[in-house]
């Protein structure tokens, strides 16, 4: 529902349904009691509002470890999985890249491979923490087990200039493509998930303020890294306004 808007439920009351308007119904019922119990009472309601959200939401993974040695891998412990698909390459890859706080070398290693830049065939080192960003957005969208459809990975400096300047044929500000892309860093994707509209995709991806994000309703895909936290837009009706905020590090 809309912040600030009301609903009726079965009792046909007015419900609140922002925490200003909580706040409100809460103060106008403990105004009844002394104020000793009022307090209380609106305390009991803020907390037990803060449980049920913090309830709602599942909890994000925090950056993991690398193990000593490929030996000194966990035996036990949750495992995290990626379901990827390259739509340049048509390569899948399904693969648990960390078990518990503890990323895998060998799995890191498929997917470095698996994210490499497809006009070269050159294969950089991504940051682990890319993945455990990937595998939050999925948490935030409840779909765990969702595929998600790899536009670009890796680039080098030479790809990534031709993408910008379209192998000098056009303007750089015509393409949406950063000079110092977080891409020739191993620390961005570009990425859709489908079932998941584009716009849902990319508010998903800034509700965890992890680094940048890019919206091109466009072409359709959502950039992700885990550079500075930043926001864009190349495309479409929120161009203007999103590219004002943000220095384009895509």
């Amino acid at each position: 529902m809309e912040r600030g808007k009301f609903h009726l439920n079965s009792a046909n009351h007015l419900r609140p349904s922002s925490p200003e308007l909580l706040f409100m119904t809460a103060f106008s019922r403990a105004s009844r009691f002394p104020r000793p119990l009022a307090i209380s009472l609106i305390l009991l309601i803020f907390m037990g509002f803060g449980a049920s959200r913090s309830w709602a939401e599942p909890p994000l993974l925090a950056p993991g470890v690398m193990p000593a040695a490929e030996t000194a891998l966990p035996t036990e412990g949750q495992r995290y999985e990626l379901k990827l698909y390259h739509l340049h390459t048509g390569e899948s890859l399904d693969i648990v890249y960390r078990i518990g706080d503890t990323y895998i070398p060998s799995a890191l290693e498929q997917l470095n491979h698996f994210l490499r830049d497809h006009r070269t065939e050159d294969v950089s080192e991504y940051d682990p923490s890319e993945f455990d960003l990937l595998h939050n957005l999925l948490t935030r969208l409840n779909r765990p087990h969702a595929t998600i459809n790899i536009v670009c990975g890796y680039r080098t400096p030479e790809s990534n200039n031709f993408l910008r300047t379209r192998g000098g044929t056009v303007d750089p500000s015509e393409t949406g493509v950063a000079e110092h892309s977080q891409h020739m860093l191993a620390k961005a994707i570009d990425i859709r998930i489908p079932g998941v509209t584009t716009r849902r995709l990319d508010q998903a991806a800034l509700s965890l303020h992890a680094g940048g994000v890019g919206y091109y309703p466009v072409s359709q895909f959502v950039h992700v890294d885990v550079g500075p936290v930043r926001q864009w837009s190349f495309g479409g009706a929120r161009h203007a306004r999103r590219h004002r905020r943000s220095r384009r590090t895509a």
